[in-house]
């Protein structure tokens, strides 16, 4: 398996991470607008509907800010190429094998998670908080590591980082 184009990746991340704010905008106004509506008027002092959905409007307008922040953290990230020789860090782009099981991972400052497929390949988006991202985090290409992945625990060879 070829790793796909680095750029190609991010770019793909900064989409994906785009759609969810723009969701996450429109669920938060349509909730917003539920909570203000003038048939959410309490009907007595146990009713509680328009305060609980202002929480919700105010929880989900915070995930807009949290996934905005992430999108510009993203655009200014350094891009950098790694060679064979080079430590892993945020950035890099690794192929990971174990038998026929070849794993492509992108260590990113946010998005943990997301998988996209980018020039036919499978990527999983990990960080450096998780515990994948942490395992990768100084190693070197043909180093061994041992992720949990599906549950089980699995040795992993890195193939290559760019």
């Amino acid at each position: 398996m070829t790793a796909p184009d680095k750029q190609k990746v991010i770019d793909a991340l900064l989409q994906h991470l785009s759609e969810l704010a723009m969701q996450a905008t429109k669920a938060a106004n349509a909730t917003r607008e539920g909570a203000t509506h003038p048939e959410a008027k309490p009907e007595n002092d146990k009713d509680t509907r328009a305060l609980e959905q202002s929480y919700l409007a105010r929880g989900q307008a915070q995930r807009v800010t949290e996934l905005n922040e992430q999108i510009q953290s993203l655009r200014f990230m350094t891009v950098r190429s790694f060679g064979p020789d080079d430590v892993i860090a945020v950035g890099a782009l690794v192929t990971l094998k174990a038998g026929t099981d070849v794993r492509c991972l992108f260590l990113a400052p946010c998005g943990g998670g997301i998988e996209l497929m980018t020039d036919g390949a499978a990527v999983l988006v990990v960080t450096p908080q998780s515990p994948r991202g942490a395992a990768l985090i100084g190693r070197e290409v043909g180093d061994e590591v041992e992720l949990v992945v599906r549950g089980a625990k699995q040795e992993y060879v890195i193939e290559a980082v760019s």
